[in-house]
C-alpha cells in the first residue's frame, strides 16, 4: 500500500502546478530523472555519474557532488534515493540551503539507516553488495550497488539537521516497507514483513525504511 515514488512525484507536480517554479534542480537523478524537460521551467541535473544522455534529458547538467557549492539559485530542489550515498549530509543540506531562493523548497525521498536492509548493506559493504546483486536482483544491477553511508539518514536526525541549517516548515512522511529486497527468500521476506507491519502500526519512525522530506528556506 506504500508507494513513495508516486507520492513524491505527486507532491513535486502539485508544487509545480501551484507555484510555477522557474528553476528546478534534481540532484542524483543521473539519466533517470523524476521529471521531464518543460518550457515552463529550466531543469538542471546534478550527479557524480556523468553519462552522455544526461546532457540531453536536462536543460543543464552539472557533473559534481551535491556537497560542492553551486553558483546558481533554484526555486525547487528534488532528489530520490540520493542522500544515503552522500558521506556528509551536513554539507549537502547546507549547499542546497544556499542554492535555494528565499521561500524555495526542497523535496527528497531518503532511505533510512535503521531498517533491516540498510543495516545489512552497511555490514556487507559495496563490493560484496555488487556481487550479491548479480545473483539476487540481477535486474537492478545497472541502477544499484553504489556505496552507502546513511549519514544522518533517519527521521529525527534529518529534522534536526534541517532546523540547524536554517530550514523551516519541515514536513516528514515515513515509509516502512522494503520487503522487495528480501523477495529472493520467502521465509526472510515473511519475517521482515511482520516486523515492518509492527513498526508501521506503532509508528516507530526510527525503523522506517525511508522518508519523504520537505523543507522550506
Amino acid at each position: 500500500s506504500e508507494d513513495y515514488n508516486n507520492d513524491l512525484k505527486e507532491m513535486i507536480n502539485s508544487y509545480i502546478k501551484d507555484k510555477s517554479p522557474k528553476d528546478i534542480l534534481e540532484a542524483g537523478g543521473v539519466d533517470r530523472p523524476i521529471l521531464q524537460k518543460s518550457k515552463e521551467y529550466i531543469y538542471t541535473g546534478l550527479d557524480l555519474d556523468d553519462r552522455p544522455n544526461c546532457y540531453r534529458i536536462y536543460d543543464i547538467f552539472l557533473a559534481q557532488s551535491v556537497e560542492k557549492p553551486l553558483d546558481k539559485k533554484f526555486d525547487l530542489i528534488i532528489s530520490k534515493t540520493l542522500l544515503e550515498h552522500v558521506p556528509d549530509n551536513t554539507k549537502s543540506l547546507k549547499v542546497m540551503y544556499d542554492a535555494l531562493q528565499n521561500d524555495g523548497i526542497m523535496m527528497h525521498y531518503i532511505p533510512c539507516k535503521y531498517h533491516f536492509y540498510s543495516i545489512i548493506l552497511r555490514i556487507i559493504g559495496p563490493q560484496l553488495q555488487k556481487t550479491l546483486i548479480n545473483y539476487i536482483r540481477p535486474e537492478t544491477k545497472s541502477v544499484t550497488g553504489y556505496p552507502v553511508f546513511f549519514n544522518q539518514c533517519s527521521s529525527h536526525a534529518m529534522e534536526n539537521l534541517c532546523k540547524n541549517t536554517g530550514f523551516r516548515q519541515i514536513e516528514i512522511k515515513s515509509y516502512y516497507r522494503a520487503t522487495d529486497y528480501f523477495s529472493f527468500f520467502v521465509p526472510v521476506f515473511m519475517i521482515i514483513s511482520i516486523f515492518e507491519n509492527l513498526f508501521k502500526y506503532f509508528d516507530l519512525k526510527l525503523f522506517a525504511s525511508g522518508i519523504i522530506l520537505v523543507a522550506k528556506k
